[in-house]
């Protein structure tokens, strides 16, 4: 295998890490930036950082994305050889309070990182979208053929947005991007704003959880190592421009751009998921039964045929094995 020197983006991020301990792992030299902002616990950042820092291929830099010449000159200087972009203001309902945050970290940060890889040659920009971008969707399973023209949230909508800015340069300055949209991902030092995170510690603090849409709900739930997986194998794989291309497939086109999928391709009832974390924990949750959120949906369910494809990957991780794995996690790090 021949040595790359990697950009990651969110490196102190969930997935983010441990994308950055597989490519160490695999003998890759790494920068990793983060802005470190506090949307969450800065300590759990800086602990996932620590799982890093020890290895000598790696090296953090602090950065914020929409700072346009501290990027242009990180990537002058280190000519990376691929980019894999997981920083991102993360968060549905996050957006609806604070929009700003988004369009400077997902759009005006997207935009720096395509300059970035313009301006100096990358091989491969691989980059995080997500389910959201589905919003009103209705058809099951999501499928990437499938327009994506109504976001529920802010949030998605600057997830679309990136799609089809990296599709731009791809068209014009021949970069091959890959977008990859993540079905909720899971797993030991998982993000405290999701729901494994929040009802694994209400219900081992004998508190209640809020379970939205009265329970009715279905999520792709998908295990970080199975993500990481799928970007691992995405990465050594950029696309190539369509010569003939069907306009139907909203994935690909006559530009390197290339959109992927990566979910369990199971989808999960939430009163299954949280049996599930009951069964981990030994202990009964006490649930507030609530109406649906705004920016939420229903379900989610990855279409992942092409991903099976392109590289042979189909994730694989059983939904009680994953929780059992993650609360096994939380009560050694918090307790």
């Amino acid at each position: 295998m021949t040595k790359q020197h990697f950009l990651v983006t969110g490196a102190a991020g969930f997935i983010g890490c441990f994308v950055c301990l597989r490519l160490l792992a695999e003998g890759h030299s790494v920068v990793g930036v983060d802005n470190l902002n506090d949307y969450y616990d800065v300590t759990l950042k800086q602990d996932r950082l620590a799982l890093l820092t020890d290895k000598p291929a790696f090296r953090f830099l602090k950065l914020d994305l929409a700072d346009r010449t501290a990027v242009a000159e990180l990537f002058a200087k280190e000519q990376f050889n691929k980019v894999i972009h997981l920083g991102a203001q993360a968060g549905v309902r996050y957006s609806l309070e604070n929009p700003f945050a988004y369009a400077d970290s997902n759009i005006i940060g997207t935009l720096t990182i395509l300059e970035g890889c313009r301006n100096n040659k990358v091989e491969h920009l691989v980059y995080a979208s997500s389910s959201s971008v589905y919003g009103m969707n209705a058809k099951m399973p999501f499928s990437t053929t499938d327009r994506v023209d109504h976001p529920v949230s802010l949030y998605a909508a600057t997830k679309k947005a990136n799609e089809l800015m990296a599709h731009t340069y791809s068209h014009l300055y021949g970069i091959p991007t890959t977008g990859l949209r993540f079905f909720t991902v899971y797993g030991p030092w998982g993000r405290p704003d999701m729901a494994p995170f929040l009802f694994t510690k209400a219900i081992l603090a004998g508190e209640p959880i809020k379970v939205f849409n009265h329970g009715q709900m279905m999520r792709d739930f998908t295990y970080i190592d199975d993500i990481v997986e799928g970007i691992i194998r995405i990465q050594a794989k950029p696309p190539a421009a369509q010569l003939v291309w069907e306009s139907s497939n909203a994935s690909e086109s006559f530009a390197p751009y290339k959109i992927f999928n990566i979910g369990n391709n199971q989808p999960v009832k939430l009163m299954t998921f949280i049996e599930a974390i009951e069964q981990a924990t030994g202990k009964t949750a006490i649930k507030q039964f609530l109406p649906m959120q705004d920016g939420d949906v229903p379900a989610t369910y990855a279409d992942i045929d092409d991903l099976q494809a392109a590289v042979g990957f189909t994730p694989a991780m059983p939904i009680a094995q994953g929780i059992e794995q993650f609360v096994e996690w939380y009560n050694s790090y918090y307790q």
